[in-house]
């Protein structure tokens, strides 16, 4: 018998690698909410709002917002890894098989939820000056920290992060005990429509919700590819959230991309990623290597063709096709090509 997308969704199927290097595995095969197996990569969606606009006011906000960023995953053909909402942003570390879909997921995010903001306070306007941003996590490295940076953001709200409720941090190793859980799929229609906010259909997915009505983390969140990430080692995952350098975290996926930085501080980011990828200079870099570079640039940093093809040293008509090829993912789904440099 063919197994349900809800007994699928989210399974983990690994790439065939060297498991005796215990490396860690950033990009992965996974069974998407569609049903179908993908390779899938890691990115981290950031909303941002202003810092006099409160769009999380009660426990109802809160809680809708989560489960927001669930049923918008369903939507968009993603998978949650780790999420942390709080009073004016929110943070979700996402598998997705491409930067298009994990842009399409983050617009989907703020849209759902400034509906539901509209409708509760009549407020209009609010979330449309909140920014997203999709960052796709290239290295090691930028995965281990991005996935740390998400539940400590609860200390933004003055709460710690093993306490906090609206980030799913419990849900790794299963640290925390749930209680008294109750299936999505068990809800009746009025029960579905006063909890989880929505009409889509909900008749496949394996989530939980607790006590309060709240969706229980470990139950949409893709809690073994953050355990593999840190060599299914709790003490590992508890260190790098406590040495955490947050504002250093902050700058690379939260500030930077939004804003406009001169060309010498550009080149330095440009140089980083063109190490990282190929392993070389920019000065060195091909054509070729020039053009995987040049959505990725694009997409996750405030930049214009000008300094682009400045930094690149490319003619600017280079860039302007560049960063709209017709066909853009991630670096390693180019073509036919699945291999990424940084895995």
């Amino acid at each position: 018998m063919r197994p349900s997308k809800a007994e699928t969704a989210g399974t983990v199927l690994p790439l065939k690698t060297d498991h005796s290097q215990n490396l860690m595995q950033r990009i992965v095969t996974r069974v998407l909410p569609d049903g179908v197996q993908r390779t899938v990569y890691p990115f981290h969606v950031s909303l941002e709002g202003l810092e006099s606009a409160v769009l999380c006011r009660d426990h109802e906000d809160y809680s809708t917002f989560v489960k927001q960023i669930a049923i918008c995953a369903l939507r968009k053909n993603v998978l949650i890894i780790i999420y942390a909402v709080v009073s004016n942003h929110a943070h979700i570390a996402i598998l997705s098989c491409s930067q298009k879909e994990a842009d399409n997921y983050a617009l989907e995010v703020k849209r759902v939820y400034a509906q539901w903001f509209r409708h509760k306070y009549a407020e209009e306007g609010i979330l449309r000056r909140t920014d997203t941003k999709a960052i796709y996590l290239d290295s090691d490295w930028y995965v281990r920290n991005a996935l740390a940076y998400i539940p400590r953001n609860s200390m933004d709200n003055g709460v710690s992060v093993n306490e906090y409720l609206w980030s799913g941090y419990r849900a790794m190793f299963r640290q925390i005990p749930e209680h008294g859980e109750k299936a999505v799929t068990l809800l009746t229609k009025r029960e579905k429509g006063a909890l989880m906010h929505t009409g889509i259909n909900l008749s496949t997915v394996s989530w939980t919700l607790d006590q309060n009505g709240d969706l229980i983390p470990g139950s949409f969140c893709d809690t073994a590819y953050l355990e593999q990430a840190f060599n299914h080692d709790p003490a590992f995952w508890m260190k790098t959230i406590g040495s955490l350098n947050t504002a250093e975290m902050k700058e690379k996926l939260v500030d930077a991309p939004r804003h406009m930085i001169p060309d010498s501080d550009f080149y330095l980011i440009v140089a980083d990623v063109a190490n990282r990828w190929f392993g070389l200079r920019i000065a060195d870099l091909p054509l070729e290597k020039k053009l995987r570079l040049l959505p990725y640039l694009w997409r996750t940093r405030k930049t214009t063709v000008n300094q682009l093809a400045r930094v690149l040293q490319l003619e600017r008509n280079t860039v302007q096709k560049g960063i709209h090829p017709g066909k853009i993912s991630v670096p390693g789904i180019l073509g036919s090509d699945n291999t990424d440099s940084g895995q």
